[in-house]
């Protein structure tokens, strides 16, 4: 069964850092760009960065550019979001996905993915 388990959120203080990370099963994450989106309540979900396959790229959301990092460890099947610096506004369910097709190794937040986890909470409190 193909599932992605997001973990590592919870409750930060403005200021803080939190890692989350997106463990895949029942297939090997090594073929897929990983995408991190959000959504805070009453808004549309947003991408908020993604990495291509081999992780030698990657793109990120303007409003998290120099707070956050997204890596990945093929040999873990798990990928990473590093949250730095949090800010009240990054309150929201974040969630992976996976893109089964992504163009060379490349990664895009404005593509549709195919596999996508439970999301896991991340509030910041001011």
């Amino acid at each position: 069964q193909v599932q992605l388990v997001e973990s590592g959120g919870g409750l930060v203080q403005a200021g803080g850092s939190l890692r989350l990370s997106c463990a895949a099963s029942g297939f090997t994450l090594d073929y897929y760009a990983i995408g991190w989106f959000r959504q805070a309540p009453g808004k549309e979900r947003e991408g908020v960065s993604c990495i291509s396959r081999s992780g030698g790229r990657t793109n990120y959301a303007d409003s998290v550019k120099g707070r956050f990092t997204i890596s990945r460890d093929n040999a873990k099947n798990t990928v990473y979001l590093q949250m730095n610096s949090l800010k009240p506004e990054d309150t929201a369910v974040y969630y992976c996905a996976a893109d089964r097709f992504p163009v060379g190794d490349m990664c895009a937040l404005t593509r549709g993915y195919d596999y996508w986890g439970q999301g896991t909470q991340v509030t910041v409190s001011s």
